[in-house]
Order: C-alpha cells, then sequence, then structure tokens
C-alpha cells in the first residue's frame, strides 16, 4: 500500500541526476517543481541551475515546471531556465517522462498516479510552510520504509 508514495529514486540534489541515463532510457521530458527541489523556496534561478537545464536541453530533453504558485513566482523562473511552465498546476503527465520533487505527497504520490517516473531529492530549505513541516512528518516513515524496502532486494 505505501508504494504508491515510493519515489524511483531518492538524492541529495538534482545536480546528482544522471540525465544522460534517463536519455539513454528514452526519457525525453522532465517535469519539475521549483521551490526546495531546484532552489530555496521563493529563490529565483541561479547561473548553476540555469546552466543545468541549458545541459539537459543540450541533451534533447524537454522541460516544464510544474508549481502550485501563482503566475509571478513561476514565469520569470521558467524565462530564466528558458523552460515551459504550468503555475497553479495541482500537479503531473506519463511514460516518456521523469519527474523531480522534493515531497512525496503532493509531488512523488501525483506522479506516481500518473504513471511517470520520479526522482525525489531532499529538501534545499530547511525552513518551510507549517503545512509542508506536518506533511514531512509521515514523509519520513514512508521513506523509511522504502529504504527497507530497498535493502530487502538487494
Amino acid at each position: 500500500m505505501l508504494e504508491r508514495f515510493y519515489p524511483n529514486e531518492y538524492l541529495d540534489s538534482v545536480y546528482d541526476i544522471d540525465f544522460e541515463m534517463y536519455y539513454k532510457q528514452g526519457i525525453r521530458g522532465i517535469i519539475s517543481d521549483i521551490d526546495n527541489t531546484l532552489v530555496p523556496h521563493g529563490a529565483p534561478a541561479t547561473e548553476e541551475i540555469v546552466a543545468l537545464f541549458d545541459k539537459i536541453h543540450k541533451l534533447g530533453i524537454d522541460t516544464c515546471l510544474i508549481s502550485n504558485n501563482q503566475e509571478p513566482r513561476v514565469e520569470p523562473f521558467a524565462y530564466a531556465v528558458k523552460s515551459k511552465y504550468i503555475f497553479d498546476a495541482h500537479k503531473p503527465t506519463p511514460k516518456n517522462t521523469l519527474f523531480l520533487g522534493d515531497q512525496i505527497f503532493t509531488d512523488i504520490w501525483g506522479a506516481n498516479r500518473a504513471g511517470v517516473q520520479t526522482v525525489m531529492l531532499k529538501k534545499i530549505d530547511k525552513k518551510e510552510e507549517i503545512q509542508i513541516v506536518l506533511k514531512r512528518i509521515p514523509e519520513k516513515f514512508v521513506l523509511w520504509r522504502w529504504r527497507k524496502k530497498l535493502q530487502k532486494t538487494q
């Protein structure tokens, strides 16, 4: 039952993702959250994230930022990284797509329900809104169970 919340992969940072490997596996699109996935909550696009998106695009992978935030937050970020975007999204889409997110109950579960491969990333910023902090408590349990399951299969 908890499997529906499990990511396909869990990494420390977006910079740890092997995008070349995913391209070789047939991934041609990436959907990503912004806040606490790519940059700290509310931060603008950094030079590093702009360079990473440039690398992703040069591989031949299209990108779309998908956020529950409103357009004034999402549009300037998307413009900086030259990505499509959806604001006020309430999240994801299918098979040749990879979804990056930092939260199980909004990002990973939504993408899993849509049949999209997922990579969960550790949150960047420790400062979060209270509704997110409350979701992090059961999230720890789900990740613990996921890790236990992985250990059994190795």
